[in-house]
């Protein structure tokens, strides 16, 4: 278990070869910037994208988000994004497409060659994992906890469809995801993601609808590519008022429960017990949050 989770209700991407993106990062409010080296890139662009990076990374933390840099899947290109991306300004590094926990271990070992020769505190880099497809999912929960160095694990959910052969719907989605909250849940990191596309972003009521729920299965931040889901998410990834105020009774109810020699109280209409204040209690946990 990591004694601390980073803050990531929205890690928004933007693509390493685009100036006037990076330049424009910072302002949108997001708890990560992810400097997206895979897809977003094509190949003859990589190499200087790459050698752009460290400042680039110094651009998108300008107000403070963490940076994160999501490398490619080949095990070539990915060594040489992680010479790139291994610096005191990157705080995490995404790895997409991973189908293994020997996937992990072996990019894990890198980041550790390479915070040692720069003199990096061990550690310093931390892992985000991406599943993508239905074989690396019957095995997340090996790949959740396959290196200390892993903090998140998120479903990506085009990719992961295309593998299924199916829409990238909040029916089809919700089976996987949910396995993505009991992997990281039981290894002690961060479940990611939401059940939708993530290249919806016009109506974003109901891209709100779709967070909240995602929030209610236990999903705790997640990937976006638009900076108007960015506000979206960072409100609705975080418990209501109304939920806080909940959580407070319940806690105050179950702590008299306690004082008074009782293992339970009543509040409410309802039995509270151990389980219900352990949810109650990290409802009021999670509402310390970054403000921007």
């Amino acid at each position: 278990m990591h004694n601390s989770l980073p803050i990531w209700r929205s890690m928004l991407f933007v693509p390493a070869n685009v100036p006037r993106f990076i330049e424009k990062a910072h302002e949108r409010g997001a708890d990560a910037i992810i400097i997206d080296l895979e897809d977003a890139v094509p190949l003859p662009e990589k190499a200087s994208a790459r050698q752009r990076l460290p400042t680039s990374a110094r651009q998108v933390a300008a107000n403070g988000a963490d940076v994160v840099v999501r490398i490619n899947a080949s095990l070539q290109l990915a060594a040489d994004d992680l010479e790139a991306a291994v610096c005191a300004d990157v705080q995490a590094v995404c790895v997409p497409k991973v189908e293994g926990a020997s996937q992990l271990r072996w990019i894990s070992d890198n980041i550790a060659e390479l915070e040692t020769e720069r003199g990096l505190p061990p550690g310093h880099t931390r892992l985000v994992a991406m599943i993508e497809s239905t074989a690396a999912l019957a095995r997340c929960h090996e790949i959740a906890a396959s290196t200390p160095r892993l903090v998140a694990i998120t479903l990506g959910p085009e990719d992961f469809s295309a593998s299924a052969g199916m829409e990238p719907t909040a029916d089809s989605l919700l089976f996987p995801n949910q396995q993505i909250v009991f992997a990281a849940r039981s290894a002690g990191i961060l479940p990611l993601g939401f059940v939708g596309s993530i290249g919806q972003y016009g109506d974003l009521d109901r891209f709100r609808a779709t967070i909240l729920r995602s929030r209610d299965l236990g999903l705790r931040g997640g990937f976006c590519v638009h900076p108007d889901q960015v506000r979206v998410m960072n409100e609705a990834f975080v418990p209501s008022r109304a939920q806080v105020e909940e959580a407070q009774a319940v806690v105050r109810a179950y702590e008299l429960a306690l004082r008074e020699n009782r293992g339970s109280a009543q509040h409410g209409g309802r039995m509270i017990d151990a389980p219900v204040v352990a949810r109650a209690r990290e409802t009021l946990a999670r509402t310390q949050r970054r403000h921007r």
